[in-house]
């Protein structure tokens, strides 16, 4: 039993937990997106972006295009809401590190011994 209260209070699985919640809550935005997008396209197209009765050949290759489709723009929303935003807010967080060298006890030592050396 023990085993198991530590594998339930374990961080990583809390963590996991909250990501997948949170993952779920922003499947429907997401989606809701792609709908506007597809949407979009079909008034441009004429007709609904829905590809499911196209049966080239016999091989019903039309479902599988369309969710190809939807799969790239939800990709594209999750790149350009999350991924970029993030990278870029990373950037500029490393950058403003650097900006900032930080001073070593030797240096410090060697500038407060050269300012004793010039006042004598």
């Amino acid at each position: 039993m023990q085993g198991f209260k530590q594998f339930l209070l374990r961080g990583n699985l809390i963590e996991l937990a909250v990501a997948f919640i949170m993952g779920a809550a922003f499947n429907s935005v997401v989606e809701s997106f792609t709908n506007i997008v597809l949407s979009v396209i079909s008034k441009v197209v004429g007709g609904p972006p829905n590809f499911d009765d196209w049966v080239p050949g016999g091989l019903p290759v039309g479902a599988f295009l369309t969710q190809v489709i939807g799969f790239v723009l939800i990709a594209a929303v999750v790149y350009f809401a999350l991924v970029l935003p993030v990278n870029k807010l990373r950037e500029h967080m490393s950058t403003e590190k650097e900006a900032e060298p930080e001073v070593t006890e030797t240096e410090l030592l060697t500038e407060i011994r050269d300012l004793l050396a010039t006042k004598n």
